[in-house]
This record gives C-alpha cells, structure tokens and sequence, in this order.
C-alpha cells in the first residue's frame, strides 16, 4: 500500500468534478487500500478520491473509534429525505487546522457501489450522515469552505497559502 500526497486549499484541482468508476477492478481496490491507509494515517474519518488528485467517484470512510468499520461507496447517489439540516463542526484534510459549523440534511438515503462493485443503500445516521454528504461533495469541486461566508472562506485560504508558502 502506498501514502497518497492529500491536495490542500486553495489546490485548483479540487474543484475537479469526478467521473463516474466503470468498472470495479483490482486497480479500483488498490486505490481504495491506499486512500484508507492515507485518510487513517492523516488521520480522518473520511476521505475522497478527489482529494488525492484521483477524480473519480470513490469515498473511503470509517466513523468507528477503534477505525475497524470501513465503508466503501463507489459512484455514490445521494437523495435527501428531510429537509431539517443539523449543524455540525466539520473539518476537512484538505483544510488542515479549521473547523466551522455547517448546516446539512438531517436524513439522507445513499445509494452505491461497494469495494466488490455490489449495490446497497444506506440510511446512515448521525456523524456518518455528514460524513458522506461532506465527501460526496468533493467529487462534484465543492469544499465545505464554500458553505461558509466569504469573509470567513478568505481568511482560511490566505492562512493556508501562508503555511503553504512557509512549508515550501
């Protein structure tokens, strides 16, 4: 298994809309291996093929504490099924050191292919809830910076060009 490099805002190739996967073969599953080694070793909860410079619609995710659930969801589908939003504190590896609250659905069904190319549906509740919603949204170019104000987006993206700038 391989580290993947994690793009960070303000990266263009972020807001690359992702295509959908043909077919699930070994080359999906060793990329499927490497995003969780990468998002465990970041470490996340959640992360998106977009994100590593894939663009291709595959999310890795595992809520768990012990980090011994992970979920596959490959060409997600996301369809609402109430529209009350909760607010929850998100934050995002590829916006290192931030955490704003965000307002999503509630409930929301998803539909998609797991590691093994096989379809299921998912009502999740709580913490996975946003998780999918945030990483979905990775692969249609959207950030969770962009549900903040512009004030706000601004500030983040000038003290991660700084950082950027000083790590380089």
């Amino acid at each position: 298994m391989a580290k993947l490099t994690i793009l960070e805002f303000p990266d263009p190739r972020l807001r690359t809309v992702a295509a959908p996967i043909k077919a699930v073969d070994d080359n999906v599953r060793r990329l499927i291996d490497d995003m969780f080694e990468t998002m465990y070793e970041a470490p996340g909860v959640g992360l998106a093929a977009t994100q590593v410079d894939v663009h291709k619609q595959l999310i890795v995710i595992d809520v768990s504490d012990e980090k011994n659930e992970p979920l596959v969801f490959i060409n997600p589908v996301i369809e609402v099924l109430d529209e009350e939003l909760a607010e929850y504190d998100e934050g995002c590896l590829s916006v290192p050191g931030f955490y704003e609250t965000v307002l999503r659905p509630k409930r929301v069904r998803v539909k998609a292919l797991d590691r093994d190319g096989n379809p299921f549906e998912l009502e999740p509740e709580g913490l996975l809830t946003i998780c999918i919603q945030h990483e979905a949204d990775h692969l249609r170019g959207k950030l969770y910076v962009d549900y903040l104000s512009s004030l706000k987006r601004t500030r983040i993206r000038k003290k991660l060009e700084k950082q950027q700038h000083h790590d380089a």
